[in-house]
């Protein structure tokens, strides 16, 4: 399943949209394409039960964590450490490199859970695992979302180009990519939000819009994902459950 960065990592079949690791492929399919082509490194994706995990494959290098199953963000600052990427997607800059690690931090329990709870609440429990959502629930989950959005603006993006400063970053990367998730729900997350509108456009230019594009053709069809086998159903539940909790 190795890939090399020029064909990048395979884009997730409709099947496989709800699965937690959606938001790693994107992440991972945009920093490969990015960090250093023709270096040799690879992404293997294994696993089973609808849960996929991801390894780097590349160069034998005589590292302890050559070979090391790296989940979230930690795949994305093992590709910026390891490998000659340009400096303003991970500064060596300490008060840069600061304000990259105090997202990366923050948007675990903030953007990211507030992201995924509206797009498993407003389509993919009513839609994909035929599970009714109440409009009090729905109502909650999207206020939250509006409140996260906000802290978004005022604490990281302020009146900057991008998230730390002038230049695009992995803060950027992470973001644009959790943001998919409601967007993919059918979430205006940009309306009234000139600033963040802004943003988002220059980070699409920043990247690629052909590769931005392909990066989330499957996360922005979410709304039209087929109802779930009931074996799939029964597997995914606790897992999601967890994940959103």
């Amino acid at each position: 399943h190795g890939r090399t960065l020029k064909t990048l990592c395979p884009a997730a079949p409709s099947t496989s949209l709800p699965r937690r690791t959606a938001f790693l492929s994107r992440c991972a399919q945009w920093s490969c394409s990015k960090v250093g082509r023709g270096s040799g490194l690879g992404i293997e994706r294994s696993g089973r039960n609808g849960e996929a995990k991801y390894c780097l494959k590349g160069p034998p290098a005589p590292t302890p964590s050559r070979g090391h199953r790296r989940k979230s963000v930690a795949i994305l600052l093992y590709l910026t450490r390891k490998y000659k990427v340009a400096d303003h997607w991970y500064p060596q800059d300490l008060q840069a490199c600061a304000r990259v690690d105090e997202y990366l931090a923050w948007q675990h329990t903030t953007l990211r859970r507030s992201c995924l709870r509206a797009l498993w609440h407003k389509v993919m429990f009513p839609v994909f695992l035929g599970e009714p959502v109440s409009p009090e629930m729905l109502a909650t989950t999207l206020a939250e979302l509006d409140v996260t959005l906000q802290l978004l603006e005022d604490k990281f993006l302020q009146n900057k180009a991008f998230l730390i400063g002038p230049h695009v970053s992995l803060a950027d990367l992470v973001a644009i990519t959790e943001l998919m998730h409601p967007v993919g729900a059918g979430c205006q997350v940009f309306e009234g939000r000139p600033k963040l509108a802004a943003w988002c456009r220059r980070v699409k230019a920043a990247v690629g819009e052909d590769l931005f594009r392909e990066a989330h053709e499957v996360i922005l069809k979410a709304k039209d994902s087929p109802p779930a086998d009931p074996t799939i159903k029964q597997k995914l539940m606790p897992a999601v459950l967890a994940m959103i909790q």
